[in-house]
């Protein structure tokens, strides 16, 4: 009886686990992303603002890193995954859209002491280089504007999925990071660490 009870449990083990992990059904025309930027065809992408997000995370005098969003964000991305390199990539932040848990804040964030939206209600990011160094990572260059100040930025991107989304829309999206010196766009000399910016972003087919 020990046998077959013990091969009962196992075989029970196994069924709950695989029940455990089976991928989620998805309606009719939805397709989940996979970790192959193959799968996103040649063409022109939007960025899907429902489901992208950047922050940047700023030292708080030594103790954390504050945490603050920015709630509106577009661009376009031309892709070839047949040639990587020759992509390009154009996004646009409206800076007034900052959001943070600290009540008021944003909105002194957003006034003339610190990032002064009413005079640079955008800030932007235009590729000049695409590098693909594997199959998941890759790294792109360009110039970032904030605050009236251009300069040279490299973002280090890995991929989180490509597929045929749906709607009859391909996807790709993937987490992209860099790091600015407050100072060289013009922000207060209480900014004195790098600032980390990180971008969750979602392209959909055009």
């Amino acid at each position: 009886m020990a046998p077959r009870f013990c091969l009962a449990a196992a075989v029970a083990a196994v069924t709950l686990l695989q029940a455990q992990t089976a991928p989620a059904q998805l309606p009719p025309g939805v397709y989940a992303g996979r970790p192959d930027y193959r799968l996103a065809p040649a063409g022109a992408y939007n960025v899907d603002p429902s489901h992208t997000a950047v922050v940047a995370k700023v030292p708080h005098i030594g103790y954390s890193l504050s945490v603050f969003r920015f709630d509106k964000v577009g661009g376009s991305l031309t892709w070839n995954p047949a040639r990587p390199e020759a992509s390009s990539l154009s996004v646009t932040v409206e800076t007034a859209s900052i959001s943070t848990p600290v009540p008021g804040f944003a909105a002194q964030l957003s006034g003339d002491k610190y990032l002064n939206t009413g005079a640079f209600p955008k800030a932007t990011f235009v590729s000049s280089r695409f590098r693909l160094l594997d199959a998941r990572h890759g790294r792109v260059d360009g110039q970032f504007s904030l605050m009236g100040h251009t300069h040279s930025l490299s973002f280090d991107v890995e991929l989180v999925g490509a597929g045929k989304g749906f709607l009859g829309h391909p996807r790709i999206g993937a987490e992209a990071k860099a790091a600015i010196r407050p100072q060289d766009y013009g922000l207060p000399a209480v900014f004195t660490d790098p600032i980390q910016l990180v971008i969750d972003a979602e392209f959909a087919k055009s």
